[in-house]
């Protein structure tokens, strides 16, 4: 009888399609956690509930007190006041930016704010004022000045800081501060106002007092502009400055304390062409 040919051996060997068996003596087993692993995460679970319901359930962290500084014109009771922070209410709930917005819009005196968290119990409300550069009689210009600090009384003057923005009205005018007279040029005010605007010739008067040397800005008493390039200053004793436009501020500041110094006793200085100065009058 023959025996199996070369082609039944080499089925015989076939390796069998499918998956691989597991090796005998072997039985599969589900892996369990560990009790370790099963502990810490069910310490980090309590942990994570118990730090929710200490922020924002329990009575402590809330709010209890709110504290101000920075205030000068204004006062602390109506910084508080116009914040209006949710005193009781959860320290962590509170919205900063929220409180933020509420009183630059409310107290438009309030140049910039911070308000932060002082934990465990506390609000602190940092605020820094706007100052007055300019001030401009109220109903002046063409614009009406707002009371816009709760007054009952419309004030006499508009306060004018260093951005050109009218931001508070006063009865009485700040010690040192000049008055800004728009007063344009008949001849050619209303091309000037339609180029340029009243806010525009407001914010060249703020730039020009910006730059005057100091000893000039303690004696100006009066900013005067008439177009956009003719810009002038009334200053103590009856002297006056030509100053033209804001541009080559410094340079003309410089410029105005040497002819001051040289010529003592002019009543007249024009610095509007800085490289060509004069003054006259003694």
């Amino acid at each position: 009888m023959a025996g199996p040919t070369t082609a039944d051996r080499g089925e015989r060997h076939k390796p069998k399609s499918g998956p691989p068996r597991p090796p005998r003596g072997r039985r599969l087993r589900m892996r369990l956690p560990r009790p370790r692993v099963v502990i810490v995460t069910g310490v980090a679970l309590l942990l994570g509930a118990a730090t929710i319901w200490l922020l924002c359930g329990s009575q402590w962290l809330r709010v209890e007190r709110v504290t101000t500084s920075g205030t000068g014109v204004l006062t602390p009771a109506q910084v508080r006041a116009a914040a209006a922070v949710p005193v009781g209410a959860p320290l962590i709930s509170v919205d900063t930016g929220d409180i933020e917005d509420r009183l630059r819009r409310k107290l438009p005196r309030i140049d910039s704010v911070e308000v932060v968290r002082s934990w465990p119990h506390g609000i602190g409300l940092k605020v820094t004022e706007r100052k007055p550069v300019l001030i401009v009689e109220n109903g002046a210009n063409g614009k009406n000045g707002e009371n816009r600090e709760g007054d009952s009384n419309a004030g006499k003057f508009v306060e004018i800081d260093a951005k050109g923005v009218r931001f508070a009205t006063v009865q009485k005018a700040p010690r040192g501060v000049p008055r800004l007279e728009l007063t344009p040029d008949q001849t050619g005010a209303a091309a000037s106002l339609r180029r340029f605007g009243p806010d525009r010739l407001v914010r060249e008067a703020v730039r020009v007092a910006g730059d005057l040397p100091p000893a000039v800005a303690r004696d100006t008493r009066t900013v005067r502009v008439r177009s956009y390039d003719d810009v002038s200053l009334a200053l103590s004793g009856g002297r006056t400055v030509a100053w033209g436009s804001g541009e080559k501020g410094d340079t003309k500041a410089t410029t105005l304390t040497a002819l001051m110094k040289a010529a003592p006793k002019a009543r007249h200085f024009d610095v509007s062409v800085p490289t060509a100065p004069a003054s006259s009058g003694s």
